[in-house]
């Protein structure tokens, strides 16, 4: 059936882990001055950001379209610079049953990476894989350490 996916991608980041760690777990919000293109805004609809259990909501363009996702944080390890993110509604739960997102810094040789992990299960065998919002979230890392290291 094959219904269950998994994609990952690893972005070197040379703007600081620990600066990209933070700023998805306590100002989101701020991805749509970085990334305008793509994301359009972040709102906090319960809790506060940086708190497992917060449920927020994401504002964003993948493939022309206008879409929202609204998740909640089910995790954050500090130790790993992860936070865990479940798709509760929005545009992804018309084609996925389950959507997960995980994203973790972590750092090899003095370099640091951005990983991120989708893992998903697809409404059936019609729906395409999410190559496309992987990387939508490769090129807001992007644009993200751009911002930060002041380039154009």
């Amino acid at each position: 059936m094959g219904l269950h996916g998994k994609l990952i991608a690893a972005v070197e980041f040379r703007a600081g882990g620990d600066v990209f760690h933070e700023l998805l777990k306590n100002n989101p919000h701020n991805f749509s001055t970085m990334s305008p293109e793509i994301v359009q805004g972040c709102d906090l609809h319960e809790g506060e950001f940086g708190d497992v259990g917060s449920i927020i909501c994401w504002r964003y363009t993948q493939d022309g379209k206008e879409k929202r996702a609204k998740q909640v944080i089910q995790s954050i390890d500090e130790d790993k610079k992860l936070i865990k993110f479940k798709v509760l509604e929005g545009d992804l739960m018309e084609l996925y049953k389950d959507f997960v997102i995980i994203v973790h810094v972590e750092t090899h040789g003095g370099t640091d990476l951005v990983t991120s992990t989708l893992e998903y299960e697809m409404l059936n065998e019609e729906v395409e894989h999410p190559i496309s919002l992987l990387s939508n979230f490769i090129n807001v890392i992007k644009d993200i350490e751009t911002h930060h290291l002041g380039q154009p």
